[in-house]
């Protein structure tokens, strides 16, 4: 009997051991979780979402919020149950399918502390988690963004989005040993830890002040060699001659023309301004280097992963081009269940990828066949101008 009264106590353990805190489908009723900001109402920026599943997808059923129109600010916000991550992963992952060839604007949602105002939302609240997808022009890249102590800081390392019209999952996995991982659609892109690849700490190592470099250290590896002589002659050749396979032309007349004269080449012999080869510098001591000594102001931090009021969802960008179509939002500490909602769309974002092929396709030939129709119009009016000349 203890036996099964503690199997029974395991099992119950690793039931909740894990928990989804927000989870966002848009399904019907998604108006009334969101509460959209005020900010951008009043001057008239302010984007409105439509409610659909894209123009070409894998379930009409499966729909998401569409940015609608151009040039706009977009700024939503919906609130659940705070929680603290301390000791526990932290998975945030939402879907982005951008139908419109995004060219400049955001794709990336933010975790805020509960004390969020929603009505006032805007580019300046508070946030603890910027992350997701941003292109503009030739700049494409996923923001990982952290705010510790008050400073948000970019991660240092290159993560790149993808950039086709199909649905992608964006996925961030922060862990209490203070490493990360960022996956699309459940492939890893990007790894590391939170003290290496931002810089969030003071460095462990600085230039000692104290240390200078010794006057007489020889920094030079060659040197000119004092024993290399210029050549007798050097400075007589000239840098350019006359062209020997010049000739004069034959209706050239001296009288009308002046002298003729063949035209200047760069002459072969020439080899520019003389400078002694360089030697091996015996004197040289190798590239100074500034001794380090332990940092005074660098403190190991456990807890910069850690937060202790997380309560809100936003989305807070501007985008050029509208089209893009957010869903599938989840905010958890289990990662296997973010990577079973993404194994669990596969098929839809098969029939959906199909959709997109057909499509492009069809457009494809429709533009083809009328090239084709323009160029036998114009043939056509050719021959009728060549009949009436």
């Amino acid at each position: 009997m203890n036996k099964l009264l503690f199997f029974t106590f395991i099992v119950g353990a690793l039931f909740v051991s894990s928990a989804v805190y927000f989870d966002e489908n848009f399904d019907a009723g998604w108006e009334d979780r969101w509460v959209t900001s005020q900010n951008k109402v009043k001057e008239g920026t302010a984007g409105k979402f439509a409610w659909t599943a894209g123009k070409h997808n894998g379930d009409a059923n499966d729909k998401g919020i569409q940015t609608s129109q151009d040039a706009r600010f977009y700024q939503v916000s919906s609130k659940f149950s705070p929680f603290s991550n301390t000791g526990k992963d932290l998975v945030f992952q939402f879907s982005v399918k951008n139908e419109q060839e995004l060219d400049c604007g955001g794709g990336y949602f933010k975790l805020h502390p509960a004390t969020l105002d929603q009505e006032s939302f805007n580019g300046d609240s508070e946030y603890y988690i910027m992350f997701g997808p941003d292109v503009c022009g030739s700049t494409k890249r996923v923001h990982v963004i952290f705010n510790y102590k008050g400073k948000n800081h970019l991660i240092n390392k290159s993560v790149y989005p993808k950039t086709d019209k199909l649905t992608h999952f964006y996925t961030l996995v922060v862990r209490p040993d203070q490493t990360y991982s960022v996956l699309i659609d459940n492939e890893e892109i990007q790894k590391g830890n939170l003290v290496d690849d931002w810089d969030f700490l003071a460095p462990k190592k600085i230039k000692d002040p104290a240390a200078k470099k010794p006057e007489d250290w020889v920094d030079e590896a060659e040197i000119p060699d004092p024993e290399d002589k210029k050549p007798e002659g050097y400075d007589d050749i000239p840098a350019t001659i006359s062209d020997p396979e010049a000739k004069k032309p034959e209706d050239w007349d001296d009288e009308l023309d002046g002298t003729w004269e063949p035209p200047q080449i760069a002459n072969p012999e020439f080899k520019g301004e003389w400078k002694p080869k360089m030697i091996p510098n015996p004197a040289y001591k190798g590239a100074w280097v500034h001794p380090e000594i332990d940092n005074p102001d660098y403190k190991e931090d456990a807890s910069i992963y850690d937060y202790e009021n997380i309560g809100a969802v936003g989305l807070e960008i501007w985008q050029v081009k509208s089209g893009s179509i957010f869903d599938h939002i989840l905010v958890t500490d289990d990662v296997e269940e973010a990577k079973k909602r993404v194994d669990d769309f596969k098929p839809v974002a098969e029939a959906e990828k199909e959709s997109v092929e057909k499509a492009e396709k069809a457009e494809k030939e429709a533009a083809e066949k009328k090239a084709e129709s323009e160029k036998a119009e114009k043939a056509s009016d050719d021959e009728k101008d060549k009949d009436e000349l």
